[in-house]
């Protein structure tokens, strides 16, 4: 039965499978260098750490994780659950692949794989902050003393550099059903952190943000209510998932997401209730909220985004295993990209299993959009052979590379408008990878290096090795 939307508004969308080669104006040069992965080398982070398969993943691995492993002033963090629980971060120099490690003083609640760890820098004192352990339920907080991450040289690597364990941000309450931390810093130096209050199909995502001296509620900005009607039926609840945040070189907020509904009624069958892609911006840190075209459709606490506003740049049911939190970026001229994954309707209209469906038959997708304000998007011809998630990275000349499941490297170049898909590195049977893995997209821009966090493949709860893999990509 055909679905048909109900009081939705979707926004330009010239979206199509044509030749982009004509809309490269104002991006690399067929001069630049052309998409390129070289293995620099692999390090061992943890020859033991926690596993376990929860949700069709693992904690320490999950693809959402914002930030698992980032890079700082000269140095690399990487944070995850050691065999005994315990939360873990560890340090090394850009130049180096010794890794120092230490303990936070948490060790993790529950074997479900959402509960993650997240790890964020404050520019304005310099600490690192950890987020973790949360799945709609309360969450964990620790930050370290100033300096530490800010000038690493002064401060030895122990767990006395870090500070108690927290379950507020000192002080600052925000939700009792917390989850998906993810970190991002403001044009103006602030640590911003991004969360769901709520649950699956009934949640709202909101903002806090801390100065260098406190942290501060922003409060929610998507609506869990309003009706979203197809041919099949409605649901009155749902949450929008993020696929990141993102800022711009002119200051400029990206955010891609897509909606899921609490009722399945909306849907065929399938047991994944995700629909479209939307799109949104804030030229004012996370306050206010436009579509594309620069429509004001929310404010951050007060007028919430909903399913009805017109935000949505790709249009798609809930029939066809879209995959929430996948990945985006923004280029070097400000012009967003994302990256969305589902069984394209030639594989049939209806996926009853979205594990099994997108195991046999799911394909990434690039979306972007151009200059002239058209949006854009190409199937991928990587076939994903896999349920889980796939990264997004640009390089220093734009070219796109997609991180898949088991450590597999597509990209495309931006002289080709991103049409010339490529697999670049296949990594599937030679690092045993379980799956979904965490990139470190800050360090790209510092000196073009890939890096790769993925755990290899174990069985049962038996722990196994977690490695960092880094890839040397082209500087122009």
């Amino acid at each position: 039965m055909p679905r048909t939307p109900n009081r939705r508004s979707v926004i330009q969308s010239a979206i199509g499978t044509a030749a982009l080669a004509g809309l490269a104006a104002g991006r690399a040069s067929a001069a630049a260098a052309a998409p390129a992965v070289t293995v620099r080398g692999s390090t061992l982070l943890d020859a033991t750490a926690l596993y376990f398969v929860s949700y069709d993943g693992l904690v320490n691995n999950n693809a959402f994780q914002k930030h698992g492993l980032l890079t700082h002033n000269g140095h690399q963090y990487a944070v995850w659950y050691a065999a005994d629980r315990q939360a873990t971060v560890a340090r090394r120099a850009l130049t180096s692949t010794s890794w120092s490690r230490t303990t936070v003083g948490h060790a993790l609640t529950i074997d479900d794989s959402h509960n993650v760890i997240s790890v964020g820098v404050s520019p304005a004192d310099g600490r690192l902050h950890l987020v973790m352990d949360s799945h709609s339920s309360g969450y964990f907080y620790v930050k370290s003393v100033a300096g530490l991450a800010g000038s690493p040289a002064s401060h030895p690597w122990r767990a006395d550099r870090f500070g108690p364990v927290q379950t507020s941000m000192d002080g600052t309450a925000l939700t009792t059903t917390f989850t998906y931390p993810q970190f991002v810093v403001s044009p103006a130096g602030r640590l911003q952190l991004s969360y769901r209050t709520g649950y699956s199909g009934n949640g709202q995502a909101a903002l806090a943000e801390y100065d260098g001296t406190r942290w501060t509620n922003l409060g929610p900005w998507t609506s869990a209510t309003g009706t979203y009607t197809t041919g099949y039926g409605s649901s009155r609840s749902r949450n929008l998932y993020l696929h990141g945040l993102d800022y711009g070189r002119d200051g400029r907020l990206h955010v891609f997401g897509t909606w899921r509904e609490q009722s399945t009624a909306v849907t065929c069958g399938a047991n994944l209730t995700n629909h479209d892609t939307v799109y949104l911006r804030s030229a004012d840190a996370g306050r206010t909220w436009t579509n594309a075209a620069g429509t004001v459709v929310g404010t951050t606490g007060t007028q919430l985004v909903s399913v009805n506003s017109p935000i949505v740049v790709d249009p798609l049911s809930p029939d066809h295993a879209l995959m929430n939190q996948e990945s985006q970026a923004v280029d070097s001229a400000g012009r967003p990209h994302a990256l969305i994954s589902y069984v394209p309707g030639r594989f049939g209209q209806c996926v009853g299993n979205y594990v099994t469906g997108r195991i046999a038959n799911g394909y990434n997708f690039h979306v972007h959009r151009d200059a002239a304000g058209a949006w854009h998007k190409r199937e991928i011809p990587v076939p994903l052979r896999s349920s889980q998630r796939s990264q997004l990275v640009l390089d220093a000349q734009d070219n796109a590379y997609v991180v898949m499941p088991y450590v597999r490297v597509v990209a495309a170049s931006a002289a080709s408008g991103w049409t010339d898909w490529t697999l670049l590195y296949d990594g599937t049977s030679s690092l045993n990878a379980f799956g979904e893995v965490v990139v470190d997209s800050t360090r790209v821009p510092v000196d073009g290096v890939l890096s790769v966090l993925y755990q290899e493949r174990s069985t049962g709860t038996t722990p196994s090795p977690l490695r960092v893999i880094d890839f040397q990509l082209p500087r122009g």
